[in-house]
């Protein structure tokens, strides 16, 4: 059995339909919520594969949010060995972070489902199932994409959207993993972002019943493919 850790932020954002991409590829998992847990006694390169989450903080908020520093140092050890991370929203801001690269306010939240579109490379190939696909966005921050990291996909409002460093760290600035279902917990958690950002939640589930069937079905093919091709 292979063990996956997972790096969760706030309990309404959690793996949701990757679960299911876990379970398929052998995997036994385990969440740790970082701002209430130490890892000072998780050795960083046990586990066959780190998953970061996403939450409603700053990846370079660590002044005000302690915590981020150790997890930093842990996303810093993995890839510096070529143990495979998979980062999602402020999971992907961490990795890029942790390669050097910049995180920062884009002055725009983009909040709701659009389309991704995917670059034209070789290793963008990993994501052809997500092209012109509506995705859920919901951030106000941007990551640079790292020195010799390749720039996967971008949206209309955010030109960085996804980057692999190597086969082993995959970065997701959009969220592939949330379901119709699981968003009605982001709806609550997140109803005073909502609030001031002037979105009606009416809005937010209406587009997720529409698109996340799908949404769901091609996540699971890019994530099921990459974690295929780091068993071979």
């Amino acid at each position: 059995m292979k063990t996956a850790v997972v790096f969760r932020h706030v309990p309404f954002e959690d793996l949701a339909t990757l679960a299911d991409v876990l379970h398929a590829q052998g995997y036994h998992w385990r969440y740790i919520d970082t701002p209430v847990s130490s890892l000072t006694q998780l050795d960083p390169l046990a586990a066959d594969l780190l998953v970061v989450l996403g939450g409603p903080i700053g990846a370079y908020e660590e002044h005000l949010y302690p915590f981020l520093e150790q997890e930093l140092r842990h996303i810093r050890q993995r890839l510096e060995q070529g143990k495979p991370v998979l980062g999602i929203c402020l999971g992907a801001q961490l990795m890029a972070r942790a390669l050097g690269a910049d995180v920062a306010p884009m002055g725009v939240k983009e909040i709701g489902y659009a389309p991704l579109s995917v670059t034209a490379n070789a290793q963008s190939a990993l994501l052809s199932p997500l092209d012109n696909l509506p995705v859920l966005h919901w951030h106000g921050d941007r990551f640079a994409i790292p020195d010799g990291a390749t720039h996967l996909a971008r949206s209309s409002l955010c030109d960085n959207q996804a980057f692999m460093a190597g086969p082993h760290a995959l970065a997701f600035q959009f969220h592939p993993e949330v379901s119709a279902v699981a968003l009605e917990g982001w709806l609550v958690g997140h109803a005073c972002e909502l609030a001031q950002a002037g979105i009606d939640p009416r809005e937010l589930r209406r587009q997720a019943a529409l698109y996340s069937p799908a949404l769901a079905n091609a996540a699971q093919q890019v994530i099921g493919n990459w974690l295929s091709n780091l068993a071979q």
